[in-house]
């Protein structure tokens, strides 16, 4: 079990946030991107940062978007569709999202809506 199942959500939601934010993104992009993987909405992404729910908690309550296999590419030198683990591949399909709004790809490409 990697360290990061049991790491709090909130504990890096800031460090997405921040990452958005020097990009020049905003947190509400963070956060619809959030909404269109886990399906929870601002209310309910708030009550699991104030609740201090792991990733593990995180994503067992989450609807994961059946998009979320469209998401492909490198993140920390790995695959993302090429992960065994189905949590880990969940969280890192979060960080691929944000990456790839960091480096300025519209939200629309990013959400596969396009």
């Amino acid at each position: 079990m990697s360290r990061i199942f049991t790491t709090p959500f909130g504990a890096v939601y800031p460090l997405y946030v921040a990452k958005m934010e020097r990009k020049g993104r905003t947190r509400e992009e963070l956060d619809e991107a959030i909404e269109w993987l886990t399906g929870f909405d601002r209310a309910a992404l708030q009550r699991h940062l104030d609740d201090e729910t792991t990733f593990e908690q995180f994503f067992a309550q989450a609807t994961v978007n059946p998009q979320a296999s469209s998401i492909t590419g490198l993140i920390c030198g790995i695959r993302v569709e090429n992960i065994e683990d189905p949590l880990m591949q969940k969280i890192r399909y979060l960080d691929k999202l944000v990456d790839d709004l960091a480096k300025g790809r519209s939200i629309e490409k990013v959400l596969r809506r396009v």
